[in-house]
């Protein structure tokens, strides 16, 4: 009564673009797997889920056990009894005999092979309509559990299957209706209202409403217009759009996600394994307790009791089903995580070290302050900065050359510029060499205070310090009440960022953190994840953008910010699509209630086998009340497992 994954091949792509092309093309050379979706009346119901056939042998079994124990009790004669028993048997034992079959040329125990040879150990003693009963039984329980398994993949499938088949696209001043597999980069999209947004893309006209709720969690719509970043998934509440394509298929969001349920589906997390291995074990004990009860007792009854009553399909079925269900309810509440050893993982972490910038603000930062040196005009000061991050995606490059905008200065386009991680960036502006970023990249800056919660930009021009732009970034919304959730969750909150002191100090402050290392380059973040890890903490890592990522690789978790750079998502375990901190502390509890729920199977399972072995085997239960208390307790457990299953969501 195992559960083994179907497996399905197909390789996970990574989070961000696999490369850049131009729609010619992509659309010769396919990029992406197709991915579409059943639409909302296509769900089947439980009477539609449970296999005919499977259903009408168990009833079948279990009318031969009523007549076989009704035949028994008005005296009819075994010669009688016999023939039908046995093949009522054989055939109810079928699934379990194949199942059983593949265990023993596999060389494992199971308990589809415990359960075989206690049928058959009744049937050989004449105890037909106990092993009849028993079978009645384990096909039943057969049942529930793939129904309970069913409802686990369905909570994720329900997130995933949502996409239209078929979408219409701009070609020129005319529409046209395509599949959505042959929709490729750099495509208009139109979304109508109460359609659904197929495609990750940047908003091009138009402005509507969408729900993210099946991405999100977020109940309220989200309004978007010209510019925005939508993503597969989301629903146009109402107003229609235009959509520039940026990611499609197994490249969007969407596709993200249903990679990953893939891979979360075949693989095997730590205690999955673990769950595997105590119920072989379990078997082995149940089996080795009937040989001594048989040798005490001599009481096959007894013995085949004794057999009977031991079950760890509620472990070895409830532990998967509890790893999908969690994935499903993480991904409900807005974040997806890549397999169940890092749902696992996250369970036990007791350190959450975050990232600064991009993470707990917004990284949209806004230059509040130009100072620049003695005898430099300050709109020259600014030319030439907004020229050295002309070609910058850096939210502090944008902040310089977006004041530059405001205020009307008259741009020069750098001749060549070069990013130095961690410290700024260097470019040749007309007959300058510029350099704009942080104290260690423009060594001559001087030690002064700025605003507060603001960050220095200094600029040297030809060697020479130039002045200093004050750079303040805002915090992200619930960032200081996801701190406080972690803290109260007995989580231990520690902040990294390349800001000066003063600026990281101010933000903490703001948040609630009290632990800070500030001044850090990516390398320097890398070594003090793996330091908290050799200090024998469990740490998950949260960050955005390209700097973050070795960290993020190190750490025993990584959590990107779905608003961050490819190159994050890609080195990260979890994802929080939303981008909102709150959907963080769900996903711990998340993961804690999971390992919670395996625990309490663990041990509810071990407890309810030695007392029912103890019990069989002083003869206080027979193989029938065996039977009922091993598949009791197992649909016990494994119900324990379902209630992790989030409700579906609306369509």
């Amino acid at each position: 009564m195992g559960v083994t994954p179907t497996p399905v091949p197909s390789p996970r792509p990574g989070p961000g673009e696999t490369g850049s092309a131009t729609v010619g093309q992509a659309e010769s050379t396919p990029t992406h797997r197709p991915v579409t979706a059943a639409g909302p009346g296509d769900e089947p119901g439980l009477w539609q889920r449970i296999d005919r056939t499977d259903l009408a042998r168990t009833l079948s079994v279990a009318a031969c056990a009523v007549a076989v124990g009704v035949a028994h009790v008005l005296g009819a004669s075994r010669w009688v009894l016999a023939p039908v028993s046995v093949v009522a048997l054989v055939a109810g034992c079928w699934p379990i005999l194949v199942e059983a079959w593949e265990d023993v040329k596999a060389r494992r125990m199971s308990m589809e092979l415990s359960m075989l040879i206690a049928i058959a150990a009744a049937a050989a003693i004449g105890e037909w309509t106990t092993a009849l009963v028993i079978t009645t039984f384990v096909l039943a329980a057969e049942i529930l559990e793939d129904l309970s398994m069913d409802r686990g993949r369905d909570a994720l499938s329900d997130l995933m299957s949502f996409l239209p088949a078929t979408v219409r696209v701009r070609r020129g001043t005319s529409q046209v209706e395509i599949p959505l597999t042959e929709v490729r980069p750099g495509m208009v999209v139109v979304v109508e209202p109460g359609s659904r947004v197929p495609v990750d893309g940047t908003v091009l006209a138009g402005s509507a409403s969408l729900d993210q709720s099946r991405l999100t969690g977020e109940s309220l719509p989200v309004d978007v217009q010209v510019g925005d970043t939508v993503l597969a998934g989301s629903i146009a509440v109402a107003g229609a759009l235009e959509v520039t394509t940026r990611r499609a298929g197994e490249d969007s969001t969407f596709g993200q996600i249903i990679a990953t349920v893939r891979e979360a589906q075949e693989s095997r997390a730590p205690v999955q394994r673990l769950a595997d291995r105590l119920a072989g074990i379990l078997v082995f004990i149940a089996l080795g307790a009937a040989l001594v009860t048989f040798l005490v007792t001599r009481d096959a009854r007894a013995t085949i009791s004794v057999v009977i009553v031991a079950g760890a399909c509620g472990i070895a079925a409830g532990t998967p089903l509890a790893i999908l269900a969690s994935i499903a309810r993480a991904a409900r509440a807005g974040a997806f995580v890549r397999d169940g050893t890092h749902l696992e993982v996250l369970s036990g972490v007791d350190t959450v070290v975050l990232d600064k910038t991009g993470t707990l603000t917004l990284g949209q930062a806004r230059v509040v302050d130009v100072r620049p040196a003695p005898g430099v005009d300050e709109g020259d000061l600014l030319a030439l900065a907004a020229g050295a991050e002309w070609h910058s995606e850096h939210p502090v490059g944008r902040a310089i050359t977006d004041r530059a905008e405001e205020l009307g200065v008259t741009v020069p386009v750098p001749g060549s510029a070069e990013h130095v991680p961690g410290m700024g960036v260097t470019a040749r502006v007309g007959r300058h060499e510029v350099c704009v970023g942080s104290a260690r990249l423009v060594s001559d800056a001087p030690q002064e205070s700025g605003p507060a919660g603001a960050s220095p930009v200094h600029v040297a021009v030809d060697g020479v310090w130039a002045g200093t732009l004050w750079v303040a970034d805002q915090l992200r919304e619930g960032a200081a009440r996801c701190v406080s959730d972690l803290r109260s969750l007995g989580l231990r909150v520690l902040m990294l960022t390349g800001d000066t002191e003063q600026t990281a100090r101010a933000t903490a402050r703001d948040v609630g953190i009290t632990e800070v290392r500030a001044g850090l380059l990516p390398a320097d973040k890398h070594a003090v994840v793996g330091q908290e890890r050799a200090a024998g903490h469990v740490v998950a890592m949260v960050g955005d953008g390209v700097n973050d990522a070795p960290a993020l690789a190190v750490a025993d978790v990584g959590i990107a910010i779905g608003s961050g750079t490819d190159v994050a998502r890609e080195s990260a375990d979890v994802v929080l699509i939303s981008s909102d901190l709150g959907d963080l502390v769900t996903l711990v509890r998340t993961a804690r209630r999971a390992r919670r729920t395996i625990m309490v199977n663990f041990v509810g399972t071990l407890v309810v086998d030695a007392v029912g072995m103890v019990l069989a085997a002083s003869g206080v239960l027979g193989p029938v009340a065996a039977a009922v208390v091993h598949v009791g307790s197992e649909s016990a457990f494994i119900l324990n497992s379902a209630r992790l299953v989030p409700g579906r969501a609306r369509r």
